[in-house]
């Protein structure tokens, strides 16, 4: 009984002087934790920044401007003009509608330059002339006095048809000498249904007694 005693004090002076010289663990700092979480933080977020690679972002291409529809013009249709043939003697660089002209070795068929008359003799003058122009003298062509000189009464006989394109025509005037002796010109020229004159003048020239 004795012995168990002294066992159970012996125990108990061994546990007390083991937890007596133990040493006394230190409370944790709580700013040292606070740190080192925070530097573990910035270190996992500066692993992660260098493990991150960057996709460069496509850059813009220029985009072409919307095709606008646009009216189509259709080809205007155009009336095929057919020239007229030309007859001989007449060349395409006459282009005139309405031309004459004459051949001056054969434009007097009568009263030549000079003839004498006596005062106050009628007489017809006629002369030869040529249709050079591009268009034919109907209805409303004659000569007109062309204002030279004196109209000696002169009064146009009408064209005996219709002249076609290249084609002599003789055409002839009505005149009366005058009264007073002397020498007398007089000039005319073909005229179209408007009256227009065209082409070279025609003379006429007379001595009176």
């Amino acid at each position: 009984m004795k012995i168990k005693n002294i066992i159970l004090i012996l125990l108990g002076i061994i546990l007390v002087t083991a937890c007596s010289s133990a040493p006394a663990q230190p409370t944790p700092d709580v700013n040292v934790a606070r740190t080192s979480a925070v530097e573990t933080v910035v270190a996992q977020f500066t692993l992660t920044a260098a493990s991150f690679t960057s996709t460069p972002l496509p850059i813009p291409t220029a985009t072409e401007p919307p095709v606008v529809a646009t009216e189509t013009l259709l080809p205007v249709a155009t009336e095929e003009v057919t020239l007229p043939t030309l007859p001989p003697g007449v060349t395409a660089t006459q282009t005139l509608c309405d031309s004459m002209t004459f051949d001056s070795a054969t434009v007097d068929v009568n009263i030549p330059d000079g003839t004498q008359m006596t005062a106050g003799q009628t007489f017809t003058k006629t002369w030869k002339i040529k249709n050079n122009g591009s268009c034919a003298w109907g209805d409303g062509y004659k000569l007109i006095y062309a204002g030279y000189a004196d109209q000696m009464s002169g009064k146009a006989q009408p064209l005996s048809g219709v002249v076609a394109v290249g084609e002599e025509v003789q055409v002839s005037v009505d005149f009366k000498a005058p009264t007073k002796a002397g020498e007398y010109l007089s000039a005319w020229t073909m005229a179209n249904a408007r009256n227009i004159p065209f082409g070279k003048a025609l003379f006429v020239k007379i001595t009176v007694k």
